[in-house]
Parts: C-alpha cells; sequence; structure tokens
C-alpha cells in the first residue's frame, strides 16, 4: 500500500508540473497576442538550449528595426515594422554562441518567435537542437552512431562511455529538445532523426510536417547549420541528417 501511494504521488506531481507548464506557455502565447494588438509591439523569446532556461542580457540586433536587450525573462519587444518580409536577427550574449538567423514576418506577425541559445563548447562538440510549435505535444530526438549508442528518451540517455547525452526532454511543445556530442569518429557514421511520439500510431499524419519544426547544430563556435521540415507531407518521421568521414550531409 506504502508502495502504491507514494507512485501515485509522484505520478500526480508529474502531471501538476506538465499542467504547470502548458499553462506557462498558454499565458506567454497571450501575452504575445496582447502587446501585438494593443501596442503593436512583437515578441522574441529566447532560451538556454541545455535547460530551457530564459536568457537574460542577450544583444539583439533586428535589421532595419534596432538594437534591443533581452530582459530576466529572455523577451525583447520591438515596433512591428510597416513591411512584412524576412529580417535579419544578431544575438549576441557572453558565454554563448553568437548567431544570425532570418526573422519571417507575415501578415504583421512573426512565424516562429521562439529561439534556443547554445552555450559555447570545446572544439570538436557537437550540440543538436530541435524547436516547434505547440503541436505536436512531444516530439522526440534520437542520435544513433553506427554501431554503437542510441540517444533518446526512450533509448539511451547518455552513451555508455560518456560522449553524447540527451540535456533535455520536452513534452509539452515548443522544445528546445537537445542533444549534446562531445565527440565524433571520423571512421564511423551518425544518423539524425525526429520521432512524432504524439501521433506514433498515425502514419499518415501531417502534424510533424506542420509544426514548424528546425534543427540547428551547433559546434566550433558558431551555428554550423539549420534545417527545417518540409511542409504538408505525412508520416511520423522526420530523418534530419546524417554525419560520415566526419561531414554532415542532409
Amino acid at each position: 500500500m506504502k508502495t502504491k501511494s507514494i507512485l501515485g504521488l509522484i505520478l500526480l506531481m508529474l502531471i501538476s508540473l506538465s499542467l504547470s507548464a502548458q499553462i506557462d506557455k498558454m499565458r506567454d502565447n497571450l501575452s504575445d497576442a496582447i502587446l501585438e494588438l494593443e501596442e503593436g509591439l512583437l515578441t522574441l523569446r529566447f532560451y538556454d538550449a541545455e535547460t530551457g532556461d530564459p536568457v537574460a542580457d542577450a544583444m539583439v540586433t533586428i535589421s532595419n528595426i534596432g538594437d534591443f536587450t533581452t530582459d530576466g525573462l529572455g523577451l525583447v519587444h520591438f515596433p512591428n515594422p510597416e513591411k512584412e518580409g524576412t529580417y535579419a536577427v544578431h544575438v549576441k550574449k557572453e558565454g554563448y554562441i553568437t548567431v544570425d538567423f532570418p526573422m519571417e514576418i507575415v501578415a504583421q506577425t512573426i512565424f516562429y518567435n521562439r529561439f534556443s541559445l547554445s552555450k559555447k563548447m570545446p572544439i570538436g562538440q557537437l550540440r543538436i537542437v530541435l524547436e516547434w510549435d505547440k503541436k505536436p505535444a512531444d516530439l522526440d530526438v534520437h542520435f544513433i552512431k553506427e554501431r554503437d549508442y542510441h540517444i533518446s528518451y526512450r533509448n539511451m540517455i547518455v552513451s555508455a562511455d560518456g560522449t553524447a547525452r540527451l540535456d533535455r526532454d520536452e513534452l509539452d511543445g515548443y522544445g528546445p529538445e537537445t542533444i549534446t556530442v562531445k565527440k565524433i569518429d571520423d571512421q564511423l557514421s551518425y544518423r539524425f532523426y525526429v520521432h512524432d511520439y504524439t501521433n506514433r500510431d498515425k502514419s499518415g499524419s501531417t502534424k510533424l510536417s506542420n509544426s514548424k519544426a528546425s534543427v540547428k547544430v551547433y559546434g566550433d563556435d558558431k551555428l554550423l547549420q539549420t534545417f527545417k521540415i518540409p511542409i504538408d507531407t505525412e508520416g511520423v518521421y522526420w530523418q534530419v541528417f546524417t554525419i560520415t568521414n566526419g561531414q554532415l550531409t542532409r
């Protein structure tokens, strides 16, 4: 009886944490919408790729709009430009890899306004970061080393030799879901893919392809490559990239 009570308490705590996370994200979306409608301001949100925590005091430059600094919640607010289109964003923060990325504004709304930043790493390491929209709730990253390990939440969270680990698993949408790899063997092959666990029993689902999912690969003190999911295609698996002879290819 005691064991069942403890398990029940743990389950309730997990449900409570999940609901709390969902409520926080709903509140974030509502806050962004209010600022957009009432004050004509758009919002960018910046998070740490390993922890999911907000990144404060990051310097953000948006082309043709201005310079901004993230607040304690990792946010910058800026005036909605008159012209829709793609704007270059430059982000710099001490201890983090400096990044440049395009921001798309359509119908006076940002196509996707959450971005994860990676802390700096020793040369030779990789950090792979998955981000997506609020649905599907649970996308899983998988990183497989030939004849060795399979990193994911449901396989191996840390490789036996400690060279690869799942930093963060996200169950309630948006991400980040992150894997850090300390060493790449040039003699072996690697494969990275994303699985739509929410719709795992619906092979014809297009939810994954319409999730606005993107994968960023960091290494050598820079953002090496960004992959965006093809839209309006069926399937619950997205084969993102491979690494062969040390070369990363789609």
